[in-house]
């Protein structure tokens, strides 16, 4: 029961939520973080529905299926330092799986744990019509959700919970160069989970790249007043999880390696970006019978202020 990780969709959420807007709202990957600053004194508020699909082909014929909702508050405090909040809420997390006494369906919901952290503009650069940005990322994740909820059959999988009870820290660089028609964005980032009631979560590496491209309007010449764009995504996440400590071992059947192709779109106004994006795993290496993503769906907007 262990090994079904659905846990594994916090550090997802939060991974792409990790983002940031200017005093013009720019495009911004969808599934990670980019470098662009969030100005001096202004506030970014997002929020991003998440549905999650995820399955195994062991004998288990384990089902896991989460809707979450992910809320950020972030502030400017200078033009290249910004801090962020992040509130994950789970109205499900729902996991279905073949036992001796038949098909069982345990679920629960709940807010999950918070994530603080903060970005650090390191290096810029600005060309005619271009930027160039590297910043640094760190953070850590507080356990405020509920690691001990209980249904009729007992106390829930801990990987089933809505919190983790332990403490985990998260860090990493990010670099943005955007021009007038599209930006490019990638993030290595590296997530240490903590240990609690002799569980820890393996710790997780990340890199992600993204391609932000406009394409409508297709120019910009002759455009009048204040227009809003529109861009086309296409995001790559690459993701390899140690695997999960059990009391003096390790889980066998979890953890491995996947990628992660994530088409979309964003509109792109003054204030404000709707953008949604669908994750489809192109290539999974898991250890054992760990159970693997069927696709990631990811909609909302954000908003400066």
């Amino acid at each position: 029961m262990h090994s079904n990780r659905p846990s594994a969709g916090v550090s997802l959420l939060i991974g792409a939520l990790l983002l940031t807007v200017v005093s013009w709202v720019q495009a911004a990957p969808n599934t990670f973080n980019t470098a662009l600053p969030v100005a001096e004194g202004q506030y970014l508020w997002r929020e991003q529905l998440v549905l999650r699909e995820r399955s195994d082909n062991g004998p288990m014929e384990r089902d896991v299926s989460v809707q979450a909702l992910g809320s950020v508050l972030g502030y400017g405090v200078t033009s290249r330092f910004a801090v962020f909040g992040i509130i994950p809420y789970f109205f499900n997390k729902e996991l279905d799986v073949t036992t001796p006494l038949g098909r069982v369906e345990r679920d629960t919901s709940g807010f999950g744990d918070v994530s603080l952290f903060g970005r650090y503009t390191l290096y810029k650069k600005d060309y005619t019509g271009s930027t160039f940005r590297v910043a640094p990322v760190f953070g850590l994740t507080a356990p405020t959700g509920d690691d001990n909820d209980s249904d009729r059959f007992g106390e829930l999988p801990r990987p089933l919970q809505a919190g983790d009870g332990a403490w985990d820290g998260f860090g990493g660089v990010v670099t943005s160069y955007q021009t007038l028609q599209y930006q490019v964005d990638g993030q290595l980032l590296y997530r240490e989970n903590g240990r609690h009631d002799g569980f820890a979560r393996g710790d997780e590496t990340r890199f992600d790249a993204s391609l932000q491209y406009r394409i409508w309007p297709r120019s910009l010449k002759g455009v009048p007043g204040t227009p809003g764009f529109v861009y086309a995504l296409l995001e790559s996440n690459v993701i390899h999880r140690e695997r999960d400590e059990l009391q003096s071992g390790t889980d066998a059947d979890s953890g491995g390696t996947q990628w992660l192709l994530a088409p979309g779109l964003q509109y792109v106004s003054r204030g404000w970006i709707v953008e949604g994006t669908v994750q489809l795993p192109v290539a999974e290496d898991s250890n054992g019978d760990a159970i693997e993503d069927d696709y990631i769906v990811r909609v909302g907007f954000r908003r400066n202020f």
